[in-house]
């Protein structure tokens, strides 16, 4: 559904408070930090779909100074109001909730603040101390103040949607927590506010990661695909045989590491495959990639998936620098699919 209308801009939490909502209907919420491009739009549409066309969708737009480390980051971030809201309107929004650091935190920043817990402290936590602290902290305030049916958050950032979830099943928020999937523009890359920082060429390096992923997923389905093939091919278990036995180049040629690999896991395997885009990204001449963190992790808690791991969910995440730009990037897995 596209909206003509302006949305209601909204500066203060009275407001946010007098903002009518119909009898009965649904209210959704998008949080965001602003400059919204077409994912934040996504977002949008999503929460406008499921609140219907009687219920109301509220977008938060507001720069969290407790999720930064440096003052020079927070100054960075882009501040892009106008263009947010006539995006926000755009994607079907009813009304934009855009507060001052003073309004959301009077009398400075908080003194009690909700604790992120150990998956807060793993890869993203562990590259940005006190980070989903400070997120948590927010997203807990702006539910109070919005109260909102169902939120909706991106799973490009996987992490942030997983603390989210926990946060509202430990603390008994009253609220639906709804992850929608990562948008990429044309050549891959996930949409993300810092991409304005990234020059041509760091544009071209910064693809890596999302063909990183990408060649991961497809490791992953064409190894569990042999194994399938073997398995149905030397019913008695000697996947070996069965490997060998299906005569292809490829069979031949990957057989013997995948015999030994377990049925139906290859989370080294998975790895490996991006990896091995990494490492030449970072090793091309131009733009540098420095890679932060290559994890497979578990969607629960993002612990580390064993290599011995035969079925499951996973997600593999992926964070780099190019030039002055950190990057985020993940890709859902399933281990197991064809058994």
């Amino acid at each position: 559904m596209t909206r003509t209308v302006r949305p209601a801009l909204l500066r203060t939490a009275a407001e946010l408070d007098a903002l009518s909502r119909p009898a009965g209907a649904e209210r959704a919420v998008v949080m965001t930090m602003g400059a919204l491009h077409e994912g934040h739009a996504a977002l949008i549409r999503a929460a406008r779909a499921a609140a219907g066309a009687d219920g109301q969708v509220v977008v938060t737009v507001f720069v969290n100074p407790l999720q930064f480390g440096e003052a020079a980051d927070l100054d960075r971030y882009p501040r892009t109001l106008d263009a947010d809201l006539e995006i926000a309107a755009a994607a079907g929004a009813d009304a934009v909730f855009a507060p001052g650091a003073d309004e959301v935190y009077p009398g400075g920043e908080p003194q009690v603040r909700i604790a992120a817990g150990p998956m807060g402290e793993r890869l993203e936590g562990a590259a940005r101390p006190g980070h989903f602290d400070g997120m948590l902290t927010v997203v807990a305030k702006l539910l109070h103040l919005t109260r909102p049916d169902e939120a909706f958050y991106g799973q490009k950032d996987a992490q942030q949607l997983a603390l989210i979830r926990r946060m509202v099943r430990d603390l008994n928020f009253g609220v639906r927590i709804t992850g929608v999937p990562t948008v990429r523009d044309a050549d891959g890359l996930a949409l993300s506010s810092r991409n304005r920082f990234l020059t041509a060429e760091e544009r071209r390096t910064a693809r890596a990661l999302s063909r990183a992923l990408f060649a991961a997923r497809d490791r992953l389905a064409a190894q569990q695909a042999l194994h399938e093939r073997a398995r149905a091919t030397a019913p008695g278990g000697d996947r070996a045989a069965g490997l060998n036995r299906l005569g292809e180049a490829r069979a031949a040629a990957d057989a013997q590491a995948v015999a030994l690999a377990r049925p139906n896991g290859a989370p080294a395997a998975v790895r490996a495959a991006a990896r091995t885009i990494l490492e030449e990204a970072a090793a091309r001449d131009g733009a540098p990639l420095a890679l932060d963190y290559l994890a497979l992790v578990d969607p629960a808690d993002f612990t580390e998936i064993p290599d011995d791991r035969e079925s499951g969910e996973a997600i593999l995440a992926v964070a780099a620098r190019v030039g002055d730009t950190r990057l985020i990037d993940n890709i859902p897995l399933t281990f197991g699919a064809l058994t």
